[in-house]
């Protein structure tokens, strides 16, 4: 798992170390699972947005992905995207925005 080291507090006050992946590591991993990707960029965007709807304050609310493949070849813009989207599955519910460079 690609992430950050994070801690929390457990049960009697023990700290515990986790392993939060963090949102472009899993954006990345879910398309490599599923595409055999060219190119793949994820870029996170979300600073570009600090302070307007959408920002959850977390930092990972706004991404970018290029991603160009040739399972795409044969595909209209829409069933790139709904490709896409379908890959990402649940990932999509916990950003706010995900802007799609398809090819």
């Amino acid at each position: 798992m690609t992430g950050v080291a994070v801690y929390r507090i457990c049960n009697q006050g023990k700290e515990e170390r986790v392993q939060k992946m963090k949102m472009e590591a899993k954006i990345r991993e879910a398309l490599e699972r599923v595409f055999q990707p060219e190119i793949l960029e994820v870029i996170n965007e979300s600073s570009q947005h600090a302070g307007h709807a959408g920002d959850d304050g977390t930092g990972e609310s706004h991404f970018r992905v290029r991603l160009k493949t040739a399972e795409f070849a044969s595909m209209s813009r829409v069933a790139r995207h709904r490709a896409v989207h379908t890959a990402l599955g649940p990932i999509t519910e916990e950003i706010h925005a995900l802007a799609l460079e398809l090819s």
